[in-house]
């Protein structure tokens, strides 16, 4: 049965893992501006960060599927307004100007509490894929450590990407900076509109 779910989700939580997001779009900029051993600050916040998401999501799913209209909607402007932030952000960063900021883990980690794509990621898997069939906690933190798992792999390929293409996203970093933004808020403007 085990092995059933995990199958019957997998092709979703693999099309949103590496699909463009915000810790995507977060992974690939912090890696090609700082490299791995400066950006790996933000990729643990976004892993501790991601894997505390979908331990609450699964714990709470159930009374979160009472609440999720409400929830969802201002979890969808709060989510969109840090996404704003963050394409403003990386639109006006300069490579010379980023090297003193630190891509902290602190930001990594609160990123996936506004992140409504994985909010929804784990709502989705859990009340249309998990609860219905699982029904111990021991289940239930199985798949959460599953949904990181599969959702690590998408932001740790678009930081691979970040780090392979360094130089050149460093020297041209404003073409590379704005289409990032442009990216981010395209994101927003998803999860305001549901597109």
């Amino acid at each position: 049965m085990l092995f059933t779910i995990v199958v019957s989700y997998l092709p979703y939580t693999l099309v949103t893992a590496f699909t463009p997001g915000p810790n995507n779009i977060v992974a690939l900029y912090a890696i090609s501006q700082k490299g791995w051993k400066k950006g790996k600050d933000i990729l643990l916040g976004i892993g501790a960060g991601f894997l505390c998401v979908m331990l609450l999501c699964g714990l709470f799913c159930y009374e979160l599927a009472k609440y999720v209209p409400s929830i969802a909607g201002i979890l969808k402007y709060a989510g969109a307004a840090y996404i704003v932030y963050l394409a403003v952000h990386v639109a006006r960063s300069k490579p010379e100007a980023e090297e003193r900021r630190e891509m902290s883990f602190f930001k990594g980690f609160l990123l996936e509490f506004v992140n409504v794509k994985i909010i929804l990621y784990a709502i989705t898997v859990f009340t249309g894929y998990v609860l219905p069939y699982e029904a111990t906690l021991l289940d239930v933190l199985f798949h959460a450590v599953m949904l990181t798992g599969i959702g690590l792999a998408g932001n740790l390929a678009w930081a691979a990407a970040g780090g392979i293409f360094q130089k050149l996203l460093k020297k041209y970093y404003l073409p590379f900076n704005l289409t990032m933004a442009a990216i981010l808020i395209w994101c927003a403007v998803q999860l305001i509109f549901d597109l």
